[in-house]
């Protein structure tokens, strides 16, 4: 197999990984969230956790492979020193997105999950986080553009 092939598909897997993690969030914000208010709050609580159960998991495994491919494709350019701004300031926006999201994890998930009748407000502030993630995420798809050079 030739090594373009292979880079390729480094890029591939990052892309991907980008594509589920940010347009996950954009489905959970502005779809789920609205769609849930028409179950009652037992139900609209426990179809919320259960969403989140289930993109959780996909964003544990997503956002390490987003992040070790992205090192792979930095590593094969030259390392950190030899690439534009905008690849670093990727980096940088991949890392607070990785930091928010285990802030949510372990934070007010955890809270909810643990709840015997979790509180709409525990969801509030899920979604908030979440919107601040789907934010830095379309900026980092944005800084991504801008090191193209056309």
């Amino acid at each position: 197999m030739s090594l373009s092939i292979v880079w390729s598909l480094v890029l591939a897997i990052h892309i991907t990984g980008m594509a589920a993690w940010v347009g996950g969030m954009m489905y959970a914000a502005f779809v789920l969230k609205p769609s849930l208010n028409l179950l009652d709050a037992t139900q609209r609580a426990s179809v919320h956790l259960q969403t989140l159960n289930r993109f959780f998991r996909i964003v544990w495994h997503t956002m390490p492979m987003v992040l070790v491919s992205g090192w792979l494709m930095i590593w094969h350019e030259g390392g950190f020193a030899s690439l534009p701004w905008q690849i670093n300031l990727m980096q940088l926006l991949g890392l607070i997105m990785a930091g928010i999201f285990a802030r949510i994890y372990f934070g007010p998930y955890q809270k909810a999950r643990r709840a015997l009748r979790p509180q709409p407000g525990q969801f509030d502030s899920i979604r908030s986080l979440v919107l601040l993630n789907t934010g830095i995420g379309i900026l980092t798809i944005i800084t991504a553009c801008l090191a193209h050079p056309f």
